[in-house]
């Protein structure tokens, strides 16, 4: 592992803002995730990138104080969930293995009778929320209230048109549900783990928000925001793995590649990365790839740890 750089918040300034004008190219290679139609609507030149530093140092350049649809960014934040409520109680329902299939995928699951390969998949996900359920009258609301507690407050909320369209939209993660009740896999009932789940995942918060929030994970577990430990280390320690090896779909390889870092994408085009011991970085950007990870804020954080040697290789 190469030295991390010496980083003051003046350079990271100089280097955010650098960044912001090196991805201008890139616009315009991607796509919104259109198949939502609240999504659709974005304005898919946006770009925000924050990050958040052990210091307290928290800078921010592009669009990073606009809030946007988190998506399956926050299924980051139910596993810690689920670890805190039960400790590794979940794993015997989801596995921890990487999935080399797109997010929301039939066929392996019926393969594997039931049992989600990972927890940032659609199926893990359900999993999941069908386990917070049973100790949450609303899971969305408990994971709004985790992520603005690590956060030490966030400027969104859930908005309630995007959960409405994801609703009315959500035929695939409906039979996912039923395959997952079909071998007891869920508790509940397959339309009300994805109701739940998809109000869950339109949350909203601006990418200085999102890396405030995940600051936690590079720090052991602790919040500076509350001077306390909010997660054991040794679940930090799961939660960074996952999201190494499972955490950006079927491209985790290749962001790894890239990027180096553990890091949790969403199709609202959000990404959240970890470097443990030095900070959280956050990007938005809503043209995804062809693997629905943000293509423009892919760039960004690969340009960001080439030139703050930010990087767990």
């Amino acid at each position: 592992m190469r030295e991390p750089r010496p980083l003051t918040s003046y350079r990271l300034a100089d280097l955010l803002a650098d960044i912001v004008d090196h991805v201008r190219p890139a616009f315009g290679k991607g796509k919104v995730a259109g198949y939502i139609p609240e999504l659709a609507k974005v304005n898919p030149r946006k770009f925000g990138i924050a990050v958040a530093t052990l210091d307290g140092a928290d800078v921010a350049a592009g669009d990073a104080d606009e809030p946007f649809s988190l998506q399956s960014v926050t299924k980051l934040f139910a596993l810690q969930l689920a670890l805190n409520r039960g400790g590794d109680d979940i794993w015997t329902r989801v596995g921890k293995e990487p999935s080399g299939t797109a997010f929301n995928h039939l066929a392996i699951l019926e393969a594997e009778q039931g049992t989600p390969r990972n927890p940032f998949v659609n199926a893990g996900a359900l999993t999941v929320t069908d386990y917070l359920m049973g100790r949450s009258g609303d899971v969305a609301k408990l994971v709004l209230e985790y992520i603005r507690a690590s956060a030490g407050g966030i400027s969104g909320d859930i908005d309630e048109a995007v959960a409405a369209s994801e609703i009315a939209t959500a035929h695939q993660n409906r039979a996912i549900a039923h395959i997952l009740k079909v071998h007891g896999t869920i508790d509940h009932a397959p339309d009300a783990v994805v109701n739940a789940y998809c109000r869950q995942c339109a949350i909203t918060a601006s990418v200085r928000d999102l890396a405030r929030a995940a600051l936690p994970l590079a720090m052991d577990g602790f919040s500076l925001h509350s001077g306390e430990s909010i997660l054991a280390q040794r679940m930090v320690r799961r939660v960074n793995a996952v999201m190494m090896t499972c955490g950006m779909y079927d491209s985790t390889g290749s962001f790894a590649y890239r990027v180096g870092l553990p890091a949790k994408s969403g199709v609202g085009g959000g990404i959240v990365a970890v470097a443990p011991g030095l900070g959280s970085i956050a990007v938005w950007s809503p043209e995804l790839d062809r693997a629905g990870n943000s293509l423009v804020g892919t760039i960004a954080l690969e340009l960001f740890a080439q030139n703050t040697h930010w990087s767990v290789l």
